[in-house]
């Protein structure tokens, strides 16, 4: 609760829960910490093979050496790790606050737009991905068709808990 949003000065604090869910909250927070970790490990692993194939030739002859080499190598490891996991969780987190916002907005619009809002969510979302990275018009396109596909599942599996909740609660009253 929001302290010092009294309506008409009766003291009583409001509660933004009912404007902003936490599934708003969650939803991006969760794929910025999954792609910190996808980033991360692709970031090191890459980081590992890029620094190999620099010094594959001349390797360290002595042990001193060999420290030194491991030592550098996991260095850059974890350098390009922490980068490439900040880039991914960036994108992800960013790409998942554009889902969750086009469905919240096609919520708010009302009823014929709430029954498709995970479809033009994830519509929306394609085009708006296609957009920034200026794809061409063929990758596009199957970009489109990508999230024409992941919103349509999501919406027929909400449509499949609501259906089962109904079910579960017609039988419940009998």
């Amino acid at each position: 609760m929001i302290q010092g949003g009294d309506d008409a000065g009766t003291g009583n604090a409001y509660d933004v829960t009912p404007i902003i869910h936490s599934r708003y909250f969650i939803l991006p927070v969760s794929a910025a910490a999954v792609g910190t970790v996808v980033g991360a490990v692709r970031g090191s692993r890459m980081a590992a093979l890029r620094f190999l194939a620099e010094n594959a030739h001349r390797p360290p002859t002595t042990i001193r050496g060999w420290y030194l080499y491991n030592k550098t190598k996991n260095y850059r490891r974890m350098a390009a790790g922490l980068k490439h996991g900040g880039a991914d969780a960036l994108r992800l987190g960013v790409t998942t606050l554009v889902w969750v916002g086009i469905e919240d907005g096609l919520e708010r619009c009302g009823y014929p737009w709430t029954e498709a809002k995970e479809l033009g969510a994830g519509v929306g979302t394609a085009l708006a991905f296609s957009s920034v990275y200026r794809l061409p018009l063929r990758t596009a396109s199957r970009t489109v068709m990508l999230g024409t596909l992941v919103g349509g599942c999501m919406g027929l599996l909400r449509w499949t808990r609501g259906y089962l909740q109904g079910t579960v609660e017609s039988h419940g009253e009998q």
